[in-house]
């Protein structure tokens, strides 16, 4: 089990960087306490779980850039708005990482998707980052990550993919469970029938999304 890392004094002025650059971002939308209070959270998130700690900063940043978006997604109220899925599964190192990866080359900016796990782990599985490689998606600078409030709230589909009772349920949400296998511990070869099975449930899924 991990140890919590403790934020060094150089994070600390880095991650204050980070939330100058997220507010120039998101200014007239956040103010900077949200802003910086998301990002702190987000380096807490990442810190519980990490054994390799030199990218804490950038993914503290990236999450909470995440989080930032979905929390506007979830506020905004205009007419015919983008709609928004997220994909669960355990690690969030394979199924919803694969998963997320074909939505966004699929969907363009048509919808928008994000991803979390019940248990995420330190890193991303490689047989999964090859598997989607060998179709043209890079997903090599994704990280695992837990899901938290502002993506399930903001979403409109919760796609789960094998985190049974741990996965979130919200009323007024549309749930799909997606019976796939899990690639942890499987060559790329077995990998590629399941990256292919999601690809094609994704395609059916931004189809019927878009067409709504």
């Amino acid at each position: 089990m991990a140890t919590t890392h403790v934020m060094t004094q150089a994070e600390r002025m880095c991650l204050h960087g980070a939330a100058r650059d997220l507010h120039t971002e998101f200014r007239g939308i956040f103010g900077e306490q949200t802003i910086e209070s998301l990002l702190l959270d987000s380096y807490a998130e990442l810190a519980a779980r990490a054994t390799v700690t030199n990218w804490l900063v950038l993914g503290a940043e990236r999450f909470a850039r995440q989080r930032l978006q979905a929390l506007a997604h979830a506020q905004s109220t205009a007419k015919g708005k983008t709609p928004a899925v997220l994909f669960l599964c355990v690690h969030n190192a394979g199924r919803s990482q694969m998963a997320l990866g074909w939505f966004t080359h699929l969907a363009g900016n048509r919808a928008v998707a994000w991803s979390g796990g019940s248990e995420p782990v330190s890193g991303m599985n490689p047989g999964v980052v090859a598997a989607m490689a060998e179709a043209g998606i890079d997903i090599s600078r994704e990280f695992s990550k837990p899901w938290t409030d502002e993506f399930i709230v903001a979403a409109d589909v919760v796609v789960t993919m094998g985190c049974g009772d741990a996965c979130p349920l919200l009323p007024g949400k549309h749930y799909e469970d997606w019976e796939l296998d899990d690639p942890a511990g499987k060559t790329l070869e077995e990998i590629r029938p399941i990256r292919d099975e999601i690809r094609e449930r994704v395609a059916n899924l931004i189809e019927k999304l878009t067409s709504e």
